[in-house]
């Protein structure tokens, strides 16, 4: 009596590839920037010297912040970044909490809700892609049922902010490379893939999906997204 060999079908390699939708924060579903936060955290810092040093000094860089910004976000974000140095880590994961509560809760756009809640239904994983910092943004993003942050993070030695962000710096080109490194760990389609952002510094980030939209855009993003055919959304 022969025995047939028997034949093992082979393990399928992958499951379909799934899709994401990558949001933008500052300005795209909140009116308030980082400028706004590291203000907050300036003028609750604690000490009244500190307060008055930090205040002072905030308002006098944020015309330098609103030029360099408007220059070169990286060296805005490094130069910025370095404003933090010296702050206590635990001091600064209690006043997010905080800052969200005052400051971001009340300027989120009134249909954000309604857009992160579209792309779920659409079978999207809600991704938050900021060059905020990642202790300011966790409370909004939980708020908002993301469920994933991608945003600054800043080195702590000895539990108090050097001033440095850990690489890579989280801005515009360099966000289309790490939406890319993404979708590939998690097996996601970027021709299937959303995002969605106000500004034209995130030009490449709308260009490296399928599914751009412009959302609250600056001049030159609508320009861009009349031209390319993208949707346009104003979430205020």
């Amino acid at each position: 009596m022969h025995s047939h060999p028997t034949h093992h079908r082979p393990p399928e390699v992958s499951a379909r590839p799934g899709r994401a939708a990558f949001f933008d924060v500052d300005g795209t579903l909140i009116s308030t920037n980082v400028v706004h936060a590291f203000g907050y955290y300036a003028q609750n810092e604690g000490s009244v010297a500190g307060i008055l040093k930090r205040s002072l000094g905030t308002v006098a860089s944020i015309p330098l912040f609103a030029a360099l910004n408007l220059v070169d976000r990286k060296v805005f974000n490094e130069f910025f970044y370095r404003s933090y140095a010296g702050f206590s880590e635990d001091r600064l994961l209690t006043m997010s909490e905080d800052l969200f509560e005052d400051l971001l809760k009340g300027a989120i756009y009134p249909r954000a809700q309604d857009l992160i809640t579209e792309a779920r239904r659409a079978g999207c994983r809600i991704v938050f892609i900021t060059g905020g910092m990642d202790f300011t943004m966790a409370p909004l993003a939980k708020y908002l049922g993301a469920d994933d942050l991608i945003a600054n993070q800043m080195q702590f030695v000895g539990g108090k902010a050097t001033g440095k962000v850990i690489p890579p710096i989280i801005e515009g080109a360099n966000k289309a490379n790490v939406i890319r490194d993404y979708c590939e760990k998690h097996h996601i389609a970027l021709n299937l893939s959303h995002a969605y952002s106000d500004s034209a510094s995130d030009y490449a980030m709308l260009t490296v999906v399928g599914r751009p939209t412009a959302v609250n855009p600056d001049l030159r993003l609508r320009a861009l997204a009349r031209s390319y055919n993208w949707p346009i959304l104003d979430l205020r």
